[in-house]
């Protein structure tokens, strides 16, 4: 046994001497020291050995088998690695981006009105969206028979509630909490049951202003829209007022903006209702006001082209990544 353990370790050595390269390296480890490799063939024969003499040939056997992993531990440090299998690195190559998120273009419209109006002394205030029907509907003005109160046209919780169908509610909450003078936005989601097409949804979003002053005037209304669709839009922008009614406003006013060679409407306004300020307990004979309100999907579409407000929701990154 002794002779085979002998003969062994000169044939590992041998090989051990041509084995050149990483791979050749891993074949060497294989060979001897594999499940099926020669040394462990070797270990298999000790039961074989006379009792007086095993702990003896255990002995060089664990000895042999500690040189030979030391052997291939060293060659892999040392041998180099074959043309095939070497791994080259460019550094002239660009790096691996990680995925990376962006503003959604509708926050990213948000953002942009909402700075304007800021850089006028509005401030961004925000509510809930499960709502009651005194705040959205009989403090803005709004009777029990308006078709707008119908279950049709308002999603209703069974709890009496409802998803606010404008961000005019909040509003009411910051008046009935404060007290003038009041200038702010009120940006966030809306619910109406619309049947889904390129220009309706269910679900879109709002920015509404109001401003709360002795001396706020209706000139006042007209000069804050212009400053704000010329800042938006450009400032060549050309802007008409047309009358209009709105519950929770007199006199109002539709805004529109002249977009190719017709006009567009683009936002309503008017000045506060006497009858919102009682609901929300303001002095209506010295308190005057105006309020305004658009949609932000319709500012981000014209602005960029987009002819289906479908496209907002898909959460299609072919679409996303264009604002990113």
């Amino acid at each position: 046994m002794n002779d085979q353990i002998s003969r062994l370790e000169n044939e590992a050595r041998e090989d051990l001497a041509r084995a050149d390269s990483a791979e050749k390296i891993e074949s060497f480890r294989v060979a001897y020291l594999g499940k099926k490799g020669k040394l462990t063939e070797l270990f298999k024969l000790l039961g074989t050995v006379p009792p007086e003499e095993k702990k003896a040939v255990g002995a060089e056997l664990n000895r042999l088998k500690q040189w030979l992993e030391e052997a291939v531990e060293k060659g892999k440090g040392n041998a180099p690695r074959t043309d095939a299998s070497r791994e080259i690195f460019d550094e002239t190559l660009p790096g691996i981006r990680p995925p990376q998120g962006s503003i959604h273009i509708l926050q990213q419209t948000i953002q942009e009105i909402s700075a304007i109006f800021h850089r006028m002394g509005f401030e961004t205030v925000e509510g809930p969206e499960i709502e009651t029907e005194f705040h959205n509907f009989t403090a803005l003005n709004i009777p029990l028979d308006h078709p707008s109160r119908d279950a049709f046209d308002t999603f209703y919780t069974p709890q009496g509630q409802l998803l606010r169908s404008q961000t005019s509610t909040v509003q009411i909450r910051v008046m009935k909490d404060r007290k003038p003078p009041l200038r702010i936005i009120a940006p966030g989601r809306v619910y109406r049951p619309d049947t889904v097409d390129a220009s309706h949804s269910f679900m879109f979003h709002q920015i509404e202003g109001l401003m709360v002053d002795s001396g706020a005037t209706f000139s006042d209304l007209k000069g804050v829209l212009h400053l704000f669709l010329r800042e938006l839009f450009g400032s060549q922008t050309k802007i008409r007022f047309r009358p209009h009614f709105f519950p929770f406003t007199e006199p109002s006013v539709e805004v529109d903006i002249q977009w190719g060679k017709g006009w567009l409407e683009i936002l309503g306004a008017g000045s506060v209702d006497p009858n919102v300020f009682d609901e929300v307990g303001y002095d209506k004979a010295v308190t005057r006001g105006f309020a305004f309100g658009l949609g932000v999907e319709r500012i981000a579409m014209l602005r960029h082209g987009i002819n289906d407000i479908r496209h907002f929701y898909e959460n299609d990154l072919r679409f996303l990544r264009q604002f990113a």
